[in-house]
């Protein structure tokens, strides 16, 4: 089969997963917001698709390494993700939500990396096409933030749950065409995993993947709310968010182009330092249009270069034989652990200091990664494995 049908699943897995997503992280805030909670129960349930991450993603690329049977996980994984996120819509207590959330969302978490340890293997011989195929994810996010802001003008937020179930369906849907990729190891080396992580160049990747995460916590819990404070209507917040993910689906077609003229390591420092600039544009003018699109054009840097950079350094650096546990480890560093900590930390600087102190404190944050990036990983002799 040519090698560009083989990889139709994987963009159309990546275009219902990030369709998902596209409609969840703009407006669930919101719709939490309308249920009357606090501004810390609120952080705390948008955070539990990221501490979902530090769990989840570890376990189940364990579970597929050893196996060697990502797809039946992937399968699996989607369907109970939908169905437990089928009982969110039936009560509006905080625990009700809270549990059937956690359960949604760890088995949600599943299944994106093994899909990215797929997807990296059948693109090695040309990275640049990862991001031809990652490029649906972008799509199917820009589309639903879109057509979700509209809709959730006209329905009502108290209808979001029963949209976001039927994306979930679609997800599983996508799932079920995800074929079985065998992976023959890139060489006879029998480095453990362990091994691998004590490497100064790894370390140094996980750091930034977690600092850039922390840095982006508070704006996929709050960055809806501080728009929707500032004036900003719904229909306006969706397409804020568009703006940003239609950036990154222009770098990510671009992506080929740029991995043939700079290194990984040096699209990795770019995207923090233009990250960090982004921070500063939101704590200081969000109130100010040009400068709120302007910022959101910079997520081209903030997601689409930082991932595919992430994504290609991860594949060098790990042995086949430990792929899925390497972009498990990546999600947990990254979206887990970064995103979770950054997130609950808005939620108690949220009170004090709103949009200022919470995205200056991201700005801060990423900026560190920029000086673990220039003085640890800067170097495009990294050692690999092969």
């Amino acid at each position: 089969m040519p090698a560009v049908a083989d990889l139709r699943p994987f963009a159309a897995f990546y275009f219902s997963y990030f369709a998902f997503q596209g409609l969840f992280g703009p407006f669930w805030g919101l719709y939490l917001e309308s249920l009357s909670f606090s501004t810390v129960q609120i952080s705390v349930l948008m955070a539990l698709s990221t501490l979902a991450r530090i769990v989840a993603p570890g376990l189940w690329g364990w579970l597929a390494d050893r196996r060697g049977r990502r797809r039946s996980i992937i399968l699996s994984t989607s369907l109970l993700s939908a169905l437990a996120f089928a009982f969110v819509g039936l009560d509006n207590g905080f625990w009700w939500v809270f549990v059937s959330l956690a359960v949604s969302h760890f088995f949600w978490a599943a299944a994106l990396p093994l899909v990215e340890a797929s997807t990296a293997h059948l693109t090695r011989a040309t990275p640049g096409r990862y991001s031809r195929v990652r490029v649906w994810g972008s799509i199917g996010f820009v589309t639903l933030s879109l057509v979700g802001g509209a809709l959730l003008e006209l329905l009502g937020l108290r209808n979001l749950p029963w949209a976001v179930l039927a994306l979930l369906l679609l997800i599983a849907l996508a799932a079920w065409f995800v074929p079985e990729v065998h992976a023959a190891p890139r060489s006879t080396s029998r480095q453990s995993i362990a091994g691998t992580l004590r490497r100064p160049q790894v370390l140094a990747l996980f750091a930034c993947c977690f600092l850039l995460a922390f840095g982006m916590g508070p704006y996929y819990t709050f960055y809806s709310i501080g728009l929707q404070q500032a004036g900003y209507g719904k229909s306006a917040i969706g397409w804020l968010w568009s703006v940003g993910v239609i950036c990154e689906i222009g770098v990510f077609l671009l992506m080929p182009r740029l991995m043939a003229r700079f290194t990984l390591e040096q699209l990795m420092l770019a995207s923090l330092l233009v990250t960090a600039l982004r921070f500063v544009l939101i704590a200081l003018l969000l109130a100010q249009p040009a400068v709120a699109v302007f910022a959101q054009t910079l997520h081209a840097f903030t997601f689409g270069v930082h991932h595919a950079a992430a994504v290609g350094l991860i594949h060098r650096y790990f042995a086949e034989q430990h792929q899925a546990r390497g972009q498990g480890l990546y999600v947990i560093a990254s979206f887990g652990v970064g995103g979770s900590a950054g997130g609950l930390l808005g939620g108690v600087l949220w009170p004090y200091g709103g949009v200022t102190l919470t995205f200056a404190v991201s700005a801060v944050v990423t900026f560190i990664g920029v000086l673990v990036s220039w003085r640890w990983l800067r170097s495009p002799s990294a050692m690999t494995h092969g």
